[in-house]
């Protein structure tokens, strides 16, 4: 059972990634990062402890999102050029809809011979891509099927080709006013391996509090909300979710009352639930309280972040204790 966490490279999910760092390294996770930033200083840091920690890790060469999608070659060089001794680092490839095979190939082409991982998020023409890597002997290290984009037929073409990992998306995204105090998140670190492709699916994976969606900025904050996620052993240890939503929703002013609102019930919800374990994440939380402290919404997403890879963590570790 291998959790692989998927984190956009934004300052706090880069914080959080170098915090929990050793607990990543103790229970063998994979964090896969897709870089946003093309100034490379936080990311070479994060990179650096991950290295020094001798974690195994996945950089996605090609991301999506933020401001290094229309020219990624310089956040290829940057890994390349001074990450050659990680080497537990493995080189992401994103394929979407827009992807063509010939592209896939010259981004693998360019990887200098680096262990690299291909990332399926909606490309189109598996067989084809299949076929190609099969007659040049190109071996993924690992497929990373996003799973709202790839079912299982899809997936299916690349049984014989490499281990696959499932990634799902358990945050359903709305405003956050409309968020229902309580629901399910996901039951793929108990079913990840069940399914039809259960002899090629080797670990599993989400967004963790963030989801799918990215956006820049989270925009203002007219109800601020803070999310916290358990695993329910009475209900077959499907991950659940809280969101602690403020009172105050009129408008974008005083987010740091808002904050103490949405902390105050997540301490009350804390304090009767004893699903919820006492990880550091939580007992940020409540240094927040304690101290009367406003941290700022991106340091509250990262102590959701760092509960959420704890409770995976804690997850991990008695499934181990139950063989």
């Amino acid at each position: 059972m291998v959790y692989y966490p998927y984190f956009r490279g934004k300052q706090f999910e880069l914080i959080a990634i170098r915090e929990t760092a050793g607990l990543m390294a103790k229970h063998k996770f994979v964090p896969i990062i897709s870089p946003v930033n093309k100034q490379f200083g936080g990311l070479g840091r994060t990179l650096d402890v991950l290295r020094d920690s001798n974690v195994r890790s996945i950089v996605i060469i090609n991301p999506e999102h933020g401001q290094l999608n229309d020219n990624p070659s310089d956040l290829r060089d940057f890994l390349i050029e001074n990450y050659s001794d990680y080497v537990k680092l493995i080189l992401g490839i994103r394929l979407d809809a827009n992807t063509s095979t010939a592209k896939v190939l010259e981004l693998i082409n360019k990887v200098n011979g680096r262990p690299f991982a291909l990332i399926h998020d909606g490309f189109k023409d598996p067989k084809q891509l299949l076929a190609e890597l099969e007659s040049e002997d190109y071996a993924p290290k690992l497929h990373v099927f996003i799973e709202n984009n790839c079912g299982i037929l899809y997936q299916k073409n690349f049984k014989n080709s490499g281990d696959g990992v499932l990634i799902c998306d358990g945050f359903t995204h709305r405003r956050n006013r409309d968020l229902p105090p309580l629901e399910l998140f996901s039951d793929k670190h108990v079913t990840y391996n069940m399914g039809y492709l259960n002899g090629s699916i080797k670990g599993f994976g989400d967004f963790l509090i963030v989801g799918d969606e990215y956006s820049e900025t989270g925009g203002p904050a007219y109800t601020v909300a803070i999310h916290l996620t358990f695993i329910d052993p009475d209900q077959d240890n499907v991950m659940f979710i809280n969101h602690f939503l403020s009172d105050s929703r009129d408008s974008a002013a005083n987010p740091g009352g808002k904050f103490k609102e949405a902390l105050s019930y997540l301490l009350a919800e804390v304090s009767k639930n004893d699903k919820i374990i006492e990880t550091s994440g939580v007992k940020e939380f409540r240094k927040f309280h304690e101290f009367n402290h406003y941290p700022g919404l991106g340091k509250a997403k990262k102590s959701s972040m760092i509960h959420h890879i704890e409770t995976m963590a804690d997850f991990v570790e008695k499934q181990k204790e139950n063989i």
